[in-house]
């Protein structure tokens, strides 16, 4: 749901031309942010063995990180050539998108302690 979230408050941004609009927008986009990030980074915590976990934080944010410079500069380029609303809504479309895989594909990935399988 927070992709989401982040989608409808980029495409508010988009669309907007007054403050209330752009602050509007910020406020979902950092409400969706706030659903997105420790959860993904729960879920790599729960998946990953004590002895791995810290290389796969680190795999995570370089793939995440690297996802912030290349889109940014993919973003430019549409931009350049479609106009800022476009490139815009690129952005929002692949958040939308993400948000729907991943509502789609993942799955609770905390195991069952022998405490919460008891109750």
């Amino acid at each position: 749901a927070g992709k989401v979230v982040q989608a409808l408050g980029i495409i508010v941004i988009a669309f907007g031309s007054a403050f209330g609009e752009f602050a509007l927008g910020a406020g979902l986009i950092g409400l969706g942010t706030a659903m997105v990030y420790p959860t993904l980074l729960a879920a790599i915590g729960d998946v990953a063995h004590p002895s791995w976990r810290a290389s796969a934080v680190g795999v995570y944010r370089l793939w995440r990180d690297s996802g912030y410079a290349i889109g940014a500069l993919l973003a430019g380029v549409i931009a350049d050539s479609f106009g800022l609303v476009a490139a815009t809504l690129s952005v929002a479309a692949l958040n939308l998108l993400s948000g729907i895989e991943v509502a789609l594909r993942m799955r609770e990935t905390l195991r069952l302690t022998a405490s919460r399988s008891r109750s």
